[in-house]
């Protein structure tokens, strides 16, 4: 039977939630929670968390029950990630972790409307669904993974749909990194607006 998911984001398709350190754009070395909610369509060939992109798989749970676990934790600090987690309405998760003292990030690819409160937004905007205009507004980071060279010129593209105030940062795609690494080291010195995120948990050997 399908999930019926409520609209007023009181109940959630959970795939896993844990406690780690953010590996990559500008929170990088933080300690944070991570929540990570089932479906997704946008379909990137090279996404590493596949298993997610069928919300079906995921147990429904309560936002309820996905706040009192983030707030055992010593740092303050939840990543909400997927999948793509704005396919949902986030407002009464993010409100409630917000209630409790905690800064709410969220990672996404910005093809659905903005929804919940946050205290800082990454958008990793993909080419095979465009970011819609108020969350490339609203967002504090664009983290553009680099696959392939084209992507420089995807990432100025997206770049242009940001404020002025967006941190810009060039992460390479860990299969390619060997090949993208030096491309991206390159362009920022040349275009030093931009930064280097790394996939440091992946060096790290964490989750």
């Amino acid at each position: 039977m399908a999930h019926q998911i409520p609209d007023d984001g009181t109940l959630l398709p959970l795939m896993e939630e844990f406690y780690t350190i953010q590996g990559e754009g500008y929170n990088t070395g933080k300690a944070a929670y991570f929540i990570r909610l089932g479906g997704c369509d946008v379909g990137c060939h090279w996404c590493d968390v596949k298993e997610s992109w069928d919300a079906e798989l995921h147990a429904l749970t309560a936002a309820d029950t996905i706040v009192d676990h983030a707030i055992v934790h010593p740092a303050k600090n939840v990543v909400v990630t997927g999948g793509e987690p704005l396919i949902y309405n986030l407002d009464y998760l993010t409100t409630q972790l917000q209630q409790r003292g905690i800064k709410t990030f969220i990672e996404t690819s910005g093809a659905y409307p903005l929804s919940g409160n946050w205290d800082w937004i990454c958008l990793s905007p993909k080419k095979f669904k465009a970011p819609t205009l108020n969350v490339a507004a609203a967002a504090h980071e664009l983290k553009v993974i680099v696959f392939n060279k084209s992507d420089f010129e995807f990432a100025e593209q997206n770049a242009k749909l940001v404020g002025p105030d967006c941190k810009l940062f060039l992460q390479p795609e860990w299969s390619k990194a060997k090949e993208m690494t030096p491309l991206i080291v390159d362009y920022v010195m040349n275009n030093p607006q931009w930064e280097i995120s790394l996939q440091t948990h992946k060096y790290l050997n964490i989750p």
